[in-house]
């Protein structure tokens, strides 16, 4: 059932990252999510990798912080149900810790992840540098792009990811808009202002879930643009194979952050891009590899 109320909120990312700690059956820790509502069959995948790094964090201490993770989508997962992140703590150091994360729906495993965790450090600092584009707000958001276009997936596009996302040169929902290459930029805001947790941490916790919950629905759009797809094409079969996430900055993902990204290589059904999320001043606070299925219809 649609359940889009057509407020631009950011209510379904908060909704995905409510943690329930229950008894453990496998690990040390384990907590009960439910995924959000999408107008496809399978849960979007955003939710498991947001959910496994809420989940993770939640077992370090707060000296730490997470710096990466590495994910694997093993089976589809039902959406609007209860999925069980069951933490094992695998060390312990005095500058980093591990964590694996698995996590089960109907009694199998249908996703899979590790954290490193650093106890933050003074040292010497650089980056690579911003690309450039146009500034956000002399896009058309997606709901500017989608007016006129009926259907559920024209709605969810619009409204119901809890982010605002502005196409560098133009999206992929209904047609290319732009050019046929292997690159593009997405500039993201979460609709409304994140809440401040009671401390610093777990405030910028809070952002690096939400980078790592909202990365999830574009990259692979440079390999679909690549491939002269859209989301729209018939018969257009998509699913996320594994997913890395490097942290590197703290940011806020309630204003404007540019995620670039480029298409690295596309074969067997397979393709592999990159993105980087840096903040207006050009700071690069996160970088992410995912390799995806890509069928296009007959």
């Amino acid at each position: 059932m649609n359940t889009l109320t057509g407020s631009l909120t950011a209510e379904t990312f908060l909704r995905a990252i409510e943690l329930d700690a229950v008894v453990p059956q496998v690990f040390d820790e384990a907590y009960e999510a439910t995924t959000q509502y999408v107008p496809w069959p399978k849960a979007y995948g955003g939710d498991m990798v947001a959910q496994s790094a809420a989940a993770m964090m939640r077992s370090v201490g707060a000296d730490r912080q997470l710096h990466s993770m590495h994910s694997y989508f093993m089976r589809p997962v039902d959406i609007g149900a209860v999925v069980r992140y069951e933490v094992e703590n695998l060390r312990d150091g005095r500058g980093y810790s591990t964590r694996s994360v698995r996590a089960y729906q109907g009694g199998k495993t249908v996703f899979a992840a590790m954290g490193s965790f650093q106890v933050p450090e003074d040292g010497p600092d650089f980056q690579a540098e911003m690309p450039a584009a146009v500034e956000p707000e002399s896009l058309r958001s997606a709901a500017e792009v989608l007016d006129g276009v009926d259907g559920d997936a024209a709605a969810y596009w619009s409204a119901g990811r809890s982010f605002d996302m502005r196409h560098v040169p133009g999206p992929v929902y209904v047609q290319i808009e732009g050019e046929q290459t292997p690159q593009q930029a997405v500039w993201v805001k979460a609709f409304d202002r994140l809440p401040d947790g009671p401390d610093a941490q777990s405030t910028a916790n809070l952002h690096r879930a939400a980078l790592a919950y909202v990365c999830d629905y574009t990259i692979l759009e440079p390999i679909l643009r690549a491939k002269g797809l859209h989301w729209s094409t018939p018969g257009l079969a998509t699913a996320s194979l594994d997913h890395s996430m490097w942290f590197h900055r703290e940011g806020r993902a309630d204003e404007w952050v540019l995620y670039a990204q480029e298409a690295v290589t596309g074969q067997r059904n397979r393709g592999l891009a990159t993105g980087r999320f840096f903040d207006r001043s050009g700071r690069l606070l996160a970088t992410v590899a995912q390799e995806g299925m890509i069928r296009a219809g007959n």
